[in-house]
Formats: structure tokens, C-alpha cells, sequence
């Protein structure tokens, strides 16, 4: 099967003549300073007027409007700015239906009916564990569902039971059939990784690209988003390299133009650990309710004065 060159996913996609970059935050918190590292990074990256801001709003379930604002105000706060519209997820469903119709009309995805417990007890079971981490960091899916029959897909996705839908990572190596798809690194990987970086389709095995309740789950949200707006050059934590290799995969799929990539270190607690809402780490409102400026917050993160 042969790959199109070019499958019309998106409203337009503007072709770039600068570094455009993009910080893509989610509002189900406040912004702390390892956001505050990604969006001033994207920032000093992106030529004159080509910084983006996008709200990944995707999950309506976890994400509130007084996040939202408060992303606004923190970001405005740092000297950042951003040409309007901001762009959000939640308004996107069109675009992220086509996306996922091409990708099954090419034939590499399929419906999975698993639970998170269901494969957590068949990864426990298999006989060559572990398996590839996702950037969840949990380990990436056994392939339950893969094998189940047309029709057995067909009965179970018309009933009441819930799926997930995977991108079929080796059917999607074999549509492609390109030994030589790569990304371009820009940055330095986790593992030393710079330049041309050959992409392994394999690499987080069958990704969730969509849910029943949700025209697209991350990897394909953010790939068809950044050809929307143009972007030319992703910056983001090393946590996200091995991301790239599905994302870039999914370009490929799609036909999308591939962005350049520059993954950066990620900013740590004291206990060495990743910033995260979860741990509570010092949001970025209380920092400036104690005084800190703008130009504090770039020399904590050893960056340079703003332009």
C-alpha cells in the first residue's frame, strides 16, 4: 500500500521561512518552573514573532477555565508573547477525525477493548518483561487486541464497551516502507543523540491515538497541530525523545512536513526529581506573590537575560 504524498487534515498549513516554535501547556494546574524553563526555551529559539502558544485542552474531564487563565497571565508575566488566536485542542475534533480516518484507510490501526489493569496483568505474565517504556513511563502494550478478527472488532466497538484506538506500529513500518525515515536533532538526546536520528517505528510499540471519548489522544493531536501552525522547530525535555520516533512515524503516515527537534535537560527538585503538578512543585504565582521577578526566574534556570 502505497502512502499518500500529502492527506488534507488540516483547515491550512502554513509553510514556515523562520524558527517557529510552540509551548503547548494543558490547563489542569498552575504553571510551575520546569514550564517556565520549556516556554522561555521555545521563546529564545523562535525567530521574531514565530513563538506559539497552543492549550492542549483535549481532556475536558481534567482541564478548568481558571488554569487556562492563569497560564495566560503567568506566561504574559515572563515577557512572553504570542500572535493571536491561542490555539486550543477542544476545538479541533475536525480535524483529528480526518487525521484518524486516513490513518485507518491506510490500515494501521485497530480498536483496543483493554483496561489498564487488564494490561498490566498480561505484561506481568509475559515470559520477556520488560517491555518498552512509553513516555508515561509505564510499559508499552503487549499487543492484546492486535489479533482480534474484523468481526470480532466490529461486534465489540457497535456495543457499549468502551476502546482505545492503537496505531499498529509494525503494519505502519511496513505501509511506510521507508528504512530511511529520520529526525533531525538539534538538540542533544538523552542518550547523547544529535543530528540525523533514524526513527524506529517500534520504539513505544502501539500507541493510543484516539479514545472513544476523544477524537485524538497526544501523539496524533500534536503532530497535526504543529503542521497546522506551522511549526519548524520543537522544543521540549529529553523525556519526550523517544515520542519523536512515533510522532515522526505519523508524519510520515500523514504527510505532513517534519519539524526540526531540540530536546532539552529537564528542570529538577532538589530531591532530583522532574517538576511536576502532581508533586506540588512552586508554581510560578507563588514566586511572584514572594517577590521573584522575570529576570530571577531565568538566572535560577541559568538562562539568559530575555531579548
Amino acid at each position: 500500500m502505497n502512502v499518500p504524498a500529502s492527506v488534507n487534515v488540516q483547515a491550512s498549513v502554513r509553510v514556515p521561512r523562520s524558527s517557529v516554535t510552540r509551548f503547548a501547556p494543558s490547563p489542569t494546574g498552575l504553571l510551575h518552573l520546569g514550564h517556565a524553563f520549556a516556554a522561555l526555551t521555545a521563546f529564545d529559539a523562535a525567530s521574531p514573532g514565530g513563538f506559539v502558544l497552543r492549550i492542549e485542552d483535549l481532556d475536558q474531564g481534567r482541564c478548568r477555565a481558571q488554569f487556562d487563565a492563569a497560564i495566560l497571565e503567568d506566561l504574559t508575566w515572563l515577557g512572553l508573547t504570542w500572535p493571536p488566536p491561542v490555539l486550543r485542542q477542544s476545538s479541533r475534533g475536525g480535524a483529528y477525525r480526518a487525521a484518524l480516518a486516513a490513518l485507518e484507510g491506510l490500515g494501521v490501526t485497530y480498536p483496543c477493548f483493554c483496561t489498564r489493569s487488564e494490561i498490566a496483568a498480561e505484561i506481568a505474565r509475559a515470559a520477556q518483561a520488560p517491555h518498552r517504556a512509553d513516555t508515561t513511563g509505564t510499559a508499552a502494550y503487549p499487543g492484546t487486541c492486535r489479533s482480534l478478527s474484523a468481526s470480532e472488532r466490529a461486534r465489540r466497538a457497535a456495543g457499549a464497551e468502551a476502546f482505545a484506538v492503537r496505531l499498529d506500529s509494525a503494519r505502519a513500518a511496513h505501509v511506510i516502507d521507508r528504512s530511511d525515515l529520520q529526525f533531525t536533532e538539534t538538540g542533544v538526546g538523552p542518550h547523547g543523540e544529535t543530528g540525523a536520528v533514524r526513527v524506529d517505528p517500534r520504539a513505544l510499540g502501539d500507541v493510543v491515538i484516539a479514545r472513544r471519548d476523544l477524537p485524538a489522544a497526544y501523539h496524533l493531536a500534536v503532530v497535526i497541530d504543529d503542521a497546522f501552525q506551522g511549526i519548524t522547530l520543537v522544543t521540549r525535555g529529553n523525556d519526550l525523545f523517544e515520542a519523536t520516533h512515533v510522532q515522526r512515524l505519523l508524519q510520515a503516515l500523514l504527510g505532513l512536513p517534519a519539524p526540526r527537534y531540540a530536546h532539552h535537560r529537564l528542570i529538577l527538585d532538589p530531591q532530583g526529581r522532574k517538576f511536576s503538578k502532581r508533586d506540588h512543585a512552586p508554581t510560578l504565582r507563588a514566586l511572584r506573590a514572594q517577590g521573584v521577578t522575570p529576570g530571577e526566574i531565568r538566572r535560577r534556570l541559568q538562562l539568559p537575560a530575555g531579548r
